[in-house]
């Protein structure tokens, strides 16, 4: 039989649980709130010259690791391009190129914040074969031979080592004859490639991006420019993100960035 009592000892139960369960009530939007009032990561985007990708996604590890409130995007390209998506409006907060002659454009178009423009590293133009050619090559006067048949060359139109290579080969008096033995590539990366596949006879990169395949690729030799390769780094105007953009091009300009930079064969500003 049931005990006469049961009834009120469950009543005494619901009693006692009620405080618990307010306070649980109470609780639940205060942890809401909390979770709410979690600052929400900072969202970066640099756009960088193809030549600085390696470089770039290890200062960008280290850069992250000290600043938690800021997530990263890359976006790797020929200067020139990058340029244009800016231009456009894409959504970028620091934009690095390769060559000055990109920059003054971007500054001239109003896209970057000048005063904060700087420039960080330097680098070599080099004439790069396969590591398994036997052409002699030993000067720009040697791209005339018969068994150079191709030779890459970023376009001139939007990619700096292109314009660089052009100048080069025009104060030498050899363009035309260069030229006629062209594939133009998008960025540095694909001269490069195509260099390590046997597809072209010689390609005019940049001595980082020569070093990046010492087994597939050997530097035939320097070759010398009227001016010297650097690149410069500026916050774009419209960044959404101006502070941390800052932040960003401070840290490529600190010493442990720079330390990565020539681990990974640039040169000091």
């Amino acid at each position: 039989m049931s005990s006469p009592y049961l009834p009120l000892m469950r009543f005494w139960i619901r009693v006692r649980r009620l405080p618990l369960l307010l306070a649980l009530a109470l609780l639940l939007p205060l942890g809401s709130a909390q979770a709410q009032a979690q600052p929400q990561p900072l969202n970066l985007t640099v756009s960088a010259a193809a030549s600085l990708t390696n470089a770039f996604n290890e200062i960008t590890a280290a850069f992250t690791a000290q600043n938690p409130d800021v997530r990263v995007a890359l976006n790797f390209g020929a200067s020139g391009a990058l340029l244009q998506q800016i231009d456009r409006g894409a959504p970028v907060d620091v934009f690095a190129s390769a060559d000055e002659f990109t920059m003054d454009l971007a500054q001239q178009r109003g896209l970057i914040v000048t005063a904060q423009r700087r420039n960080f590293t330097r680098n070599l133009l080099v004439l790069a074969v396969p590591a398994d050619s036997r052409l002699a090559l030993a000067s720009l006067a040697d791209l005339r031979e018969e068994g150079v048949r191709r030779v890459a060359i970023g376009n001139p139109a939007s990619v700096p080592v292109g314009r660089y290579t052009q100048a080069a080969l025009q104060a030498a008096g050899l363009w035309p004859e260069v030229a006629a033995k062209a594939i133009y590539t998008l960025n540095v990366r694909q001269s490069l490639n195509y260099v390590a596949r046997g597809e072209v006879q010689a390609a005019f990169v940049y001595a980082t991006d020569a070093a990046l395949m010492p087994d597939r690729v050997r530097v035939a030799f320097q070759v010398p420019t009227a001016t010297p390769i650097v690149y410069p780094i500026a916050p774009v105007a419209r960044s959404g993100q101006p502070a941390a953009a800052q932040r960003f091009v401070a840290f490529v300009l600190a010493p442990p960035a720079q330390a990565i930079l020539q681990r990974h064969g640039f040169l000091q500003p």
